[in-house]
């Protein structure tokens, strides 16, 4: 984007936020103007506003992002505290290289932060702080490049929870950028390990080595899955069992499995997002109702799944091979589920497998449908995220010149980015994507839009995804745009492959959405369904809308989201059960399971 725009906006941000002094004005639309290099990294410099060191036994050295976090509030630690809505705290952060015990990094106007951009712009006054190194390790991929990422440690790459990190308690300080103090921070706090699950008797926990992922990276690295068998399992030996998979983000357990009920011990813990009081117990009581339903005389005996599969970008990996990640979907395919069903009698073939979820795990859903038609015999993909790239949230990505604004004769509007059911906008795509860029370069945040370009995108010079679009101007690449196109847009890869996928999924889509979903989610939906409507052979499937449901609504008209939300295990295993029926190949057991 030229210069102009980058500084007619800064410029704007500048003169909303500090107070009126011209000479102070002056100094920061100069800095500003000359704000010119990729990724919001100014070209001067200026002087030293905090300083931070940190400690150690041995002398290694460090690769990673050193995160400076200020609070006004001290209610949370301030590393919990950012995010892309109006409460959000601020962070800044700056990439290390070969960091050193001992040796001091400083952040000055250099630091990129969100949601105010440099440190000379944040207003004077007292503020909690907090810095956090999020540790990156070297990867030697066999594409011939070699990255610096953060690998998840077990944690779902949060990289304010990752075991390892290092990170200072939160100390309350008087700041002011007009008087630069260079305020000392000490990294004198790790983040511990976590203990992993136990198993149960319904519940059991696997992890393997994955050669097709551990070839990729160069380094070993695994998949894990939580499995959750049927009731009866050990009284049934000779019993084999259907496989349903559901997809999602990094799940630390079986989801939505309780044995025991509510514990009314614990205090009620209010629900800001649905506005629902004592929405802790809520969810206690649903896992509990839902274990009884598992262990009672009527519900479809399978074998449930959730699969861990984060990875050094995100909390998962989409469930597909990517030139960035891997093939992630082949060692699923190949390696993963396989083992799942040798070890817990699975049926093993694709007429006895079914998938889905919601959000990420929606897309998920349809994607290996599509990508794996003969593997699998359903998917019940709910608010997934965008399924066609002409409805990137509020962006189409073919046509659209910039994914933060609409550029109009005499002015320029911003695109919205997340809204509640009624319209209302609290973050915009320039927000969420800035607060990205702040916690990590090169797609290395582990948030949503990086994963996506992670994904989706194929590998630049540098080894890292090449961008979508400028992560600090919004200029996006139709050249990358085309790659993901071919690739991973669902809507139009089925649009151009229906003469031979159209007879593998008939009557295996399921699609439900919000038609208010927080992330407009549902605008690629409706493209969606009206190819779908148009197909030859017919889908056969079912497209839903849940009337003013925010995001992850999945099909249920009959509770209101935050309860549906809960319920995608008791909802889709028996929708799957009675379908299969009408798609299982002739001589297919149906009975054996159903005990």
């Amino acid at each position: 984007m030229a210069n102009t725009y980058k500084f007619a906006y800064i410029s704007s941000q500048i003169l909303t936020m500090m107070k009126p002094n011209s000479l102070y004005l002056l100094s920061l639309l100069a800095l500003a103007l000359n704000n010119c290099a990729p990724g919001g990294q100014p070209a001067t410099s200026g002087p030293a506003y905090f300083s931070v060191t940190y400690n150690a036994e041995n002398d290694s050295l460090l690769d990673g992002r050193l995160l400076l976090l200020l609070s006004k509030n001290n209610e949370d630690e301030p590393r919990f505290q950012i995010s892309s809505g109006p409460a959000t705290q601020l962070v800044f952060g700056i990439d290390l290289e070969n960091w050193a015990p001992g040796k001091a990094a400083t952040f000055d106007s250099t630091a990129f932060g969100y949601p105010i951009e440099r440190l000379l712009e944040v207003p004077p006054g007292e503020y909690y702080v907090q810095a956090l190194f999020h540790k990156y390790e070297t990867f030697n991929r066999s594409d011939g490049h070699t990255v610096k990422l953060p690998m998840d440690r077990g944690e779902g790459q949060h990289w304010n929870r990752a075991p390892g990190n290092l990170y200072s308690r939160p100390e309350k300080v008087a700041f002011d950028p007009a008087t630069p103090a260079a305020i000392s921070i000490e990294l004198d706090q790790e983040i511990p390990p976590i203990a992993p699950p136990e198993d149960s008797k319904y519940v059991k926990h696997i992890r393997i080595r994955s050669q097709l992922l551990s070839d990729f990276w160069g380094r070993d690295m695994h998949l894990g899955a939580h499995v959750l068998l049927p009731e009866g399992f050990d009284e049934h030996p000779e019993v084999r069992y259907p496989l349903a998979i559901m997809h999602g983000h990094f799940p630390s357990d079986f989801g939505g499995w309780r044995t025991e009920p509510p514990d009314t011990t614990q205090p009620c813990n209010y629900s800001d997002r649905f506005q629902v009081e004592c929405y802790n117990r809520i969810v206690q009581q649903e896992a509990y109702d839902f274990y009884k339903m598992w262990t009672g005389p009527d519900f479809p005996r399978v074998i449930a799944i959730e699969i861990q599969h984060a990875n050094p970008y995100y909390d998962d990996s989409y469930a597909v091979n990517s030139a960035n990640l891997g093939p992630y979907g082949d060692a699923i395919m190949t390696e993963l589920i396989p083992y799942i069903e040798e070890q817990f009698r699975g049926i093993g073939e694709g007429w006895a497998r079914f998938t889905y979820g919601g959000s990420t795990g929606g897309w998920e859903a349809l994607a290996v449908q599509v990508f794996y038609p003969d593997e699998f015999n359903g998917c019940y993909a709910a608010c997934p995220d965008p399924i066609d790239f002409r409805h990137y949230v509020t962006v189409n990505i073919y046509e659209d010149k910039n994914a933060y604004w609409i550029d109009g004769d005499f002015r320029r509007t911003p695109r919205p980015e997340h809204r509640d059911y009624l319209g209302h906008v609290s973050t915009l795509m320039i927000d969420y994507n800035h607060m990205e860029l702040a916690l990590g370069t090169n797609s290395r945040s582990g948030d949503q839009y990086d994963i996506w370009q992670a994904v989706y995108g194929p590998v630049g010079d540098d080894g890292y995804p090449q961008p979508i679009w400028d992560k600090y101007t919004g200029e996006v690449d139709h050249q990358v745009a085309e790659y993901w196109k071919e690739n991973y847009d669902l809507a139009y890869i089925m649009k151009r492959d229906w003469n031979t996928l159209g007879p593998k999924l008939k009557g295996k889509i399921h699609i439900y959405c919000g038609d208010m979903d927080n992330y407009y989610l549902n605008n690629a939906v409706y493209s969606t369904e009206a190819f779908l409507e148009s197909t030859d052979p017919y889908y056969d499937g079912e497209v839903d809308y849940g009337d003013r449901a925010e995001h992850c609504w999945n099909g249920d008209h009959t509770q209101p989201n935050y309860i549906s939300r809960l319920r995608y295990h008791r909802m889709f295993i028996p929708k799957w059960a009675e379908e299969v029926k009408g798609r299982a190949p002739k001589g297919a057991d149906l009975m054996k399971w159903r005990y």
